[in-house]
């Protein structure tokens, strides 16, 4: 066996031994792939049956984004496969799956000693430390839009080394050079002669691939179409079906024999504990099997959810509590920071501020915290027999997940088995794993396999919403408009060192934020660079301690960071009496991708220019090498904000699957409407004062406006297109909020001061 660099996954899966990775050695790990009866498979990726059904493993979480089909599509492209014949089943927790790229980026979250490294991989042969790292973290977490960038060229590289295992199958039959073989809709083929992969599969499995693997001349790609979402869908979603007909499962459709169900209470934030309850008035409860108490939490099971539920009404849980969360505490703390808290310079271009002076325009800028508003809340089925747990979870860092489950019960990593279920929506929520530690408790104390489900109230109350953030922007200007310099402050705490603290430290949140407090936080502020050509730019951040726990949320800082740089433009647009449109286009001519998204978002939603009460509003936005431009028509009336229509073009380079691009576009706008109306909480002693989803102003189907999504053909490596949405519909909506009212808007949620 010879061991490449560029093949990261070679040999021996199909006899289910060892498969080898490489970083500076050879690594080995445990076959992850089991081949049934007539099955083979080959490499990490992919299994080939005897009845031709390609098998593709998957170790990302299903959340809607489509990466089940994604992954499979590039396979069965490379491979040569017949669509209809593709199968998917999510791959094991292993380092065979490496997520590099997201293990790069979050190089300062997990407190590597080397993470400084990661500013300068030129010193280091391709990215040897975030792949050792990784690989033996077995970090396969899905975020940060990484999954084509971590997995499209390994299966590629499996599905061609497969292809030629298969050639080479056929030609020794036909008695011909296997490099003349060609592999299409599941047939190998050789002039005329043709053989299917049903009759190769278990005879391919004996050949080598062939080192290295022998690549198609051209990636996979779909083309935009001028028929737009009429197109025809050449790889469906393979999730849909069984989606559509009910019989997909989620984490809270698992089934186990003599299995109990758990409804749970948690203290109000931040630092409670459980002081007491009523343990003798809930015996009588019906169907009540067990309490189970936890230092900030109680639990009831049950042999119903409902059952478990009511109990816990009967019991009656108090808590004591440190410091509870305040909302006006909140906003008093972010004041503070903004105005006169330090500073930590996060990022210069040119002079920076030195030469800013008095600036000549200034405008203050708040986001309140926002909730995930998954339709599925935390969910998950715990089996502990033996010594050994066995977790149903739903988790974007499964690996995390297995060991804070490990250490709640303190046995080893190895005695946790965790099967990897899809999610109902996450929004990065499943980065979190609480409920996982919390349902092995429990399922350990009532000695048979427990489901907990938490409650809507619950999934509000305990998980950590988007941070609150307060922001200055500044300019320094030319009669004509032009920005000679510009600075952001922006005053929040280190959220993502805290986020990174409870997922690879699994801290507390307090310790989390004892830990982060006043820490520079570069992914907290990121995107508030503009991607305008401004010489002198400066950014902020002003570390805040708000006592309230923030994580993650799709758009991240992106979701305000936009919101601020493309309001602000708007503003000096309009203070120097200018088009938006064109004032922004002379600012880009350094970037000629993002002009032409603003000029085909132009042409689609036909902009007359923003003024004369038009309704009207843009914005475009910058993330990796994804680039968006958005168009708003917006009304204010007697019923609130009406968005009436949304158009966007879309340059995120190679497009994979179209269909599935699109999905994600749309869906980002209308979650982002959902954040610009809406999505957001107060806190009163702890308590969030939104604690179902009709209390949250969630954009219904009737709420949604007419979306218009135009790609644009592009040559660039494939961006995430999931993010992009998110960004910019709050500052298009704001922005044509002002053009039809004259009202300039500069809190989220909008309309949040009743303006």
């Amino acid at each position: 066996m010879h061991v490449t660099r560029r093949g990261m996954l070679i040999g021996g899966a199909a006899g289910g031994g060892l498969i080898v990775a490489w970083t500076l050695a050879p690594r080995s790990f445990p076959a992850p792939l089991s081949a049934g009866k007539g099955e083979a498979a080959f490499d990490a990726w992919l299994k080939i049956a005897s009845d031709g059904v390609v098998t593709v493993a998957v170790p990302q979480l299903e959340m809607g984004q489509g990466i089940t089909t994604l992954l499979p599509q590039i396979v069965a492209m490379e491979l040569g496969a017949d669509w209809r014949q593709v199968a998917v089943e999510p791959a094991p927790v292993s380092g065979a799956y490496p997520n590099v790229p997201l293990a790069e980026r979050w190089a300062p979250l997990r407190r590597s000693p080397f993470a400084f490294l990661a500013d300068d991989p030129g010193e280091w042969p391709d990215d040897w430390l975030a792949r050792r790292w990784a690989e033996d973290a077995r970090f396969t977490a899905t975020a940060d839009g990484t999954s084509l960038a971590a997995y499209e060229l390994p299966c590629r590289n499996a599905a061609a080394g497969a292809r030629a295992m298969l050639a080479m199958a056929a030609a020794e039959r036909w008695g011909v050079p296997w490099e003349e073989c060609d592999a299409q809709e599941g047939f190998v083929v050789h002039g005329r002669r043709r053989l299917s992969f049903a009759e190769l599969a278990l005879d391919a499995a004996g050949y080598a691939p062939p080192d290295p693997p022998p690549l198609r001349p051209m990636p996979p790609a779909e083309a935009p179409s001028e028929m737009g979402a009429e197109a025809p869908i050449f790889f469906p979603r393979l999730d849909l079906p069984s989606k559509v007909d009910g019989s997909y499962l989620f984490a809270g459709d698992v089934r186990l024999p003599d299995m109990a169900y758990a409804a749970i209470r948690h203290g109000p934030l931040d630092e409670a504990r459980l002081a007491g309850f009523d343990k003798q008035h809930a015996a009588a409860s019906p169907g009540l099997l067990n309490v189970v108490r936890g230092k900030r939490w109680i639990a009831a099971v049950a042999t119903s959810w409902w059952a478990a539920e009511r109990a816990l009404d009967r019991l009656r849980p108090r808590f004591a509590l440190t410091g509870a969360v305040d909302s006006l505490r909140i906003e008093e703390a972010l004041e503070q920071a903004v105005t006169k808290g330090e500073a930590e310079r996060i990022a210069t271009r040119g002079a920076g501020d030195e030469e800013m002076g008095k600036p000549s325009f200034q405008a203050r800028y708040d986001v309140a915290a926002a909730l995930h508003a998954t339709i599925e809340t935390a969910s998950v089925t715990a089996r502990f027999q033996g010594g050994t747990l066995e977790l149903w979870l739903a988790s974007q860092a499964p690996e995390q997940a297995r060991r804070a489950a490990a250490e709640a019960l303190r046995i080893p990593e190895r005695n946790v088995v965790l099967y990897p279920m899809p999610a109902g929506g996450s929004f990065d929520r499943r980065l979190e794993h609480d409920h996982a530690i919390e349902a092995a408790l429990i399922a350990r104390e009532a000695k048979r396999p427990v489901q907990l489900v938490w409650s809507r109230w619950q999934e509000a109350l305990a998980g950590r919403p988007r941070t609150p953030v307060a922001a200055i922007l500044s300019a320094k200007t030319a009669e004509s408009g032009h920005i000679a310099a510009w600075r952001a402050r922006l005053a929040l705490p280190a959220t993502a060192q805290e986020f990174g603290r409870r997922l690879f430290g699994n801290m507390t949140n307090w310790a989390a934020m004892e830990a982060s407090a006043g820490e520079a936080d570069p992914l907290a502020v990121e995107g508030a660079d503009p991607p305008y050509a401004i010489e002198n730019v400066a950014i902020d951040h002003v570390p805040a301690r708000i006592g309230l726990p923030t994580g993650r949320l799709r758009g991240n800082a992106h979701g305000y960071t936009c919101f601020f740089t493309e309001s602000f433009i708007d503003e000096l647009a309009a203070e120097h009496r200018r088009e938006p449109l064109s004032y922004r286009m002379e600012m880009l001519g350094h970037d000629l991708r993002l002009a032409q998204c603003l000029q085909r978002a132009a042409h689609l939603a036909q902009w007359g220019g923003g003024g004369n009460q038009s309704g009207q509003g843009l914005a475009c936005h910058r993330i990796g090498e994804g680039r968006i431009a958005a168009i708003a028509t917006a009304s204010q009336g007697e019923g609130g904000v009406k968005v009436e229509k949304l158009s966007a073009a879309v340059d995120i380079g190679r497009i994979v699957n179209i269909d599935i691009a699109r999905q994600q576009i749309e869906g980002g706008l209308v979650f982002g409407i959902g954040l610009a109306l809406g999505c957001a909480t107060d806190y009163d002693r702890g308590l969030p004062a939104a604690g179902r989803l009709a209390a949250l102003d969630l954009p219904s189907l009737a709420d949604c406006p007419t979306i218009e999504v135009d790609f644009i053909a592009s040559e660039a490596e494939p961006a995430d297109p999931g993010e992009l949405g998110v960004a910019v519909a709050a500052p298009a909506i704001a922005n044509a909020l002002f053009s039809a009212t004259g009202l300039r808007l500069r809190r989220l949620p909008l309309l949040s001061d009743g303006v």
